[in-house]
């Protein structure tokens, strides 16, 4: 491009734009038309994020007393072995089902003869149970007020039951904090199944690349990224970073406010 310094007048063009005003708009907007290059061969551009979808249990709100407390009364009235707290941070995560049925294998009945009674046992104490001790984790409120600020759209996605999503949801956060709540329903096979998040992200009028999914455990970085979103592993929850990068997880954040700040930074056009 040097040769665009000899160029004179405004009427020696290129494509089609007078040279020494396309010299000069270039320095105006701080650019060296000698170390110009090629799009996307050295940086690639940053888009911003439109929405975020979150988990619920062990990543918004520390609820794993709540359904502790439930599943094992539901044992203990069929005189079978309960299990600790810290077991269930392992056996939940992937639905009301399949939190029963390694209940019942801890307990000694790995063939489930005891699923249906124990889960609707389970079910039935759950729904006055569900708020049982459940408190949002530390600087979560201020990050979801900040998101806002910046013009996120919030979800939840829950592999807990629709009702009982909804009801921890709002005690929890109060109304009209997130533009949708989404827990298990017929509707939707679970997680990681990514249908419910592409749902989501339909619903809100946003493209599934423009939205940030989070959660604490590996079947939530395997949803997001069968959604094709950036997926973020949250490390205050119920399982370790190993398991959260083993399924993919594009970052790993340790404070609920960091959020924001990747939120804002936004992802990378690939």
């Amino acid at each position: 491009m040097p040769y665009i310094r000899e160029i004179q007048g405004e009427y020696t063009t290129v494509v089609g734009f007078p040279a020494a005003r396309f010299w000069q708009e270039l320095l105006k907007q701080g650019i060296d038309p000698l170390e110009l290059k090629r799009t996307g061969t050295d940086q690639a551009e940053e888009l911003p994020f439109r929405a975020c979808i979150f988990d619920l249990d062990g990543t918004l709100c520390d609820s794993v007393e709540s359904i502790a407390t439930s599943a094992n009364q539901a044992m203990r009235d069929f005189g079978l072995r309960e299990a600790s707290v810290a077991d269930y941070k392992i056996f939940v995560g992937d639905g009301v089902d399949m939190l029963i049925r390694r209940l019942l294998t801890y307990a000694g009945d790995p063939e489930g003869t005891h699923f249906e009674e124990v889960r609707e046992r389970y079910l039935e104490y759950f729904e006055t149970g569900c708020l049982y001790h459940v408190t949002a984790y530390p600087g979560i409120k201020k990050a979801l007020s900040r998101l806002k600020e910046q013009g996120a759209k919030l979800a939840v996605l829950s592999n807990k039951p629709h009702e009982n999503t909804k009801n921890v949801v709002e005690s929890v956060f109060g109304p009209g904090v997130f533009d949708w709540v989404q827990g298990q329903s017929g509707r939707f096979p679970r997680k990681p199944d990514p249908a419910g998040a592409l749902y989501i992200a339909e619903q809100l009028g946003v493209k599934p690349e423009d939205c940030m999914y989070m959660g604490d455990t590996g079947t939530d970085m395997q949803t997001g990224k069968a959604a094709g979103m950036y997926t973020t592993g949250v490390l205050w929850g119920f399982r370790e970073e190993k398991e959260l990068r083993a399924n993919g997880a594009d970052a790993i954040v340790s404070r609920g406010e960091e959020l924001p700040e990747i939120y804002e930074k936004g992802r990378k056009k690939v």
